[in-house]
């Protein structure tokens, strides 16, 4: 039995996309040139970037593209704050000590959305800095962050916007033609329903053409990616030729669903009926509703009757249902996904198997 995967990536994907990873590639040849063209112009059009903003991708997971970024965006005369409220936020954070640059740290709890008023507090205060990151989704809880607002902020004041979308990209609204933002940062695996091992990241043309030279990685250069493939249209080192053909073709099956706004309904109907058929079977949401993004879904352990996560983990993958455990630090908790190529139907099948799964455990206590 193929599993269902309810996680935030690597996850279910279609037929068709798969389908697509079953020949192969000259990483050279004029016909993957001409995919990597096409993915790079999708990619785009996703988040309404062209004429502004050009398509880097890089080989690697989700965290390689933001190290890549950061790298390659940030100078070391530059200062990066960072807004923090979850284990996304953190990585970007440790990202920064990890290439010494300057940067400064903002911080909330794990269920509060970013404040935007003391993100301009602070770029007040402290003119030096540069840059700005900031997670759109926080996958460790599934909060949306205000894009909107942070990003007024942040050209209000003269600064670089580097937006890590990985878990929203392709789904909640990113438009570049009117939101303010100098790098978008996403993963092939996630809302685009691609599979594993690619990363790209939306940055503005102007903005990378001045970052020669910055990045102090010779494979994670994205300035250095970016004219590789404008000269000659392949990329500097080895590509992942399947991961590629499958995501162009996700992209295609992207525009033949109705594009993100479409993706995105899919996803809140999957969110709503998981979170009203959890709390009907006595599992709490970890997050208010309102800061809530239809992609990932954090709950309580029960507390009422006896839990283990890891049996309740292999019971439900015993039935077909693979989820995540939590990645809270202030509470147990465990995580299941709304997003890849699932449908309403598969969570009322889900629902149906925690509920069993539930009956099991209270039998055996």
């Amino acid at each position: 039995m193929t599993p269902i995967l309810l996680t935030p990536g690597p996850l279910t994907t279609r037929p068709e996309t798969r389908a697509a990873m079953s020949r192969d590639w000259g990483s050279r040849d004029e016909g993957f040139i001409a995919l990597t063209a096409e993915m790079r112009r999708r990619l785009l059009s996703v988040a309404n970037g062209a004429g502004s903003h050009v398509a880097v991708p890089l080989q690697g997971s989700g965290t390689f593209i933001v190290e890549a970024t950061i790298g390659t965006l940030v100078g070391r005369a530059d200062k990066l704050l960072v807004l923090v409220n979850g284990a996304y936020g953190e990585r970007i954070a440790a990202i920064a000590r990890r290439l010494r640059l300057p940067h400064e740290i903002l911080t909330w709890e794990e269920w509060q959305p970013v404040d935007a008023a003391r993100v301009e507090q602070t770029l007040a205060s402290q003119p030096a800095i540069t840059h700005v990151a900031m997670i759109h989704c926080e996958t460790t809880t599934g909060l949306l962050n205000p894009l909107e607002e942070v990003a007024a902020v942040v050209a209000r004041h003269g600064k670089k916007l580097l937006l890590d979308a990985m878990s929203s990209f392709g789904a909640l609204p990113i438009d570049l033609a009117r939101t303010p933002v100098t790098a978008v940062m996403a993963s092939s695996n996630k809302c685009l329903e691609g599979t594993p091992g690619l990363g790209y990241a939306l940055i503005e043309q102007s903005v990378l053409a001045a970052a020669k030279g910055n990045s102090p990685s010779l494979s994670l250069d994205l300035h250095d990616q970016w004219r590789g493939l404008e000269g000659n249209g392949q990329w500097r080192f080895t590509p992942p030729v399947q991961v590629v053909a499958a995501l162009v073709e996700a992209l295609r099956l992207l525009e033949a669903e109705g594009g993100p706004e479409a993706r995105l309904a899919r996803y809140r109907r999957n969110c709503r009926i998981l979170v009203e058929g959890m709390g009907r079977l006595g599992f709490r949401l970890f997050l208010d509703p309102a800061h809530q993004a239809p992609i990932i879904a954090s709950f309580h352990y029960p507390t009422d009757r006896p839990f283990s996560f890891e049996g309740f983990y292999q019971a439900l993958a015993a039935r077909g249902f693979v989820i995540y455990p939590g990645k809270l630090s202030k509470a147990e908790s465990f995580r299941i996904g709304c997003i890849g190529a699932v449908e309403p139907a598969d969570f009322h099948r889900l629902l149906a198997a925690v509920g069993d799964v539930m009956k099991e455990i209270g039998r055996a206590a």
